[in-house]
Formats: C-alpha cells, structure tokens, sequence
C-alpha cells in the first residue's frame, strides 16, 4: 500500500503531460486554421488557374518571412508532410477567395542525421550530433513517435545555426 501514492503521482505527471501535448497540438492546429490576424487559412488541392497575390519568401522551421517584413502562417501538416526545413524558399498564393496555397520552390540543400525525440518547455526537440533541434508537433503525430524514440531528422546543410530540423522517418 506504500507505493499508492507513488503510483498517484507517476498517473497524474503523466496526465499532466498528456495535458501540454494536447494543449501544443491544439494551439498549434489554430494557428494553422488561423493566420497571426485571425483570418482563415485554407490550404488548396486545386492549384490551377489561382488568381492573386504571390508573395515569396523564406521558411524559418514555423512560418514564412516575406520580403516585406511580414510573417505568413505555413500550414504545420503542409510543413511536417513536404518536410521543409529552415531556409526553403516558398512561394504563397493568397487567392482572390482569400484562401493561402504554398508550394516549395527553392529547396536549400540538405543534411540526414539521426537523433533522440525529447520534449521540454511544451515543446519536441531532436537531440543530434550534440545539438537539439526544433520539431512540429504535427511531424509527432503523424510519425506516431516518443520521447526516446531515434528518429531520422533533416536539417539544412549550409546553416549550422538552425534550430529548427523536418523529421524523415521513426526508427
């Protein structure tokens, strides 16, 4: 009967844990829906004949910095599945209907390394090479993986100070 409360503790730490995943996947889908002023973004499968405003601009792990000093919101399941990585040059069409439509069309070079699925700070990191590296909760989810799970990460080559890496594959 000792360890009852042991066990309490270790059940209600892991609850808590659960909590912050599911507040960070919950956050992070609403700024996925919703742009940092609040309008809707809504990712097209229909890229043909869009009409609007193009605006290039560079992907930084979680958004694109435009030329014109903005930020534009990248879809994090549209970032985890094209696994764009910090430098990637995306061109965003912002339609007449008012939906955004990203395509990657300067990809950096890139640079696999394998690592350690860690989380901290409500946030998950990859441990390689002695570095930690930011990744989507969206790459999470959708590669099922764990704190503690090894996993094939991709970072770009030519910018040792990333902090952010796409995830490859679950080992």
């Amino acid at each position: 009967m000792s360890d009852l409360p042991e066990k309490q503790v270790k059940r209600l730490r892991a609850l808590i844990s659960d909590a912050e995943t599911n507040m960070a996947a919950a956050k992070e889908l609403l700024m996925s829906i919703l742009g940092e002023d609040d309008s809707i973004v809504t990712p097209s499968n229909s890229r043909e004949n869009v009409t609007g405003k193009v605006v290039e601009g560079v992907f930084d792990g979680q958004k694109m910095a435009g030329p014109d000093g903005k930020e534009y919101p990248v879809p994090a399941n549209y970032a985890s599945k094209s696994k764009l990585v910090e430098g990637d040059i995306l061109k965003l069409t912002i339609a007449d209907d008012g939906s955004f439509i990203y395509k990657q069309i300067g990809p950096v070079e890139r640079t696999q390394i394998i690592g350690t699925l860690q989380q901290h700070d409500g946030a998950y990191y990859v441990e390689a090479n002695g570095k930690e590296y930011r990744i989507l909760l969206a790459s999470v989810t959708y590669f099922r993986i764990n704190v503690g799970d090894q996993v094939t990460i991709i970072v770009p080559t030519d910018n040792p100070d990333a902090s952010w890496a796409a995830v490859e594959a679950a080992l």
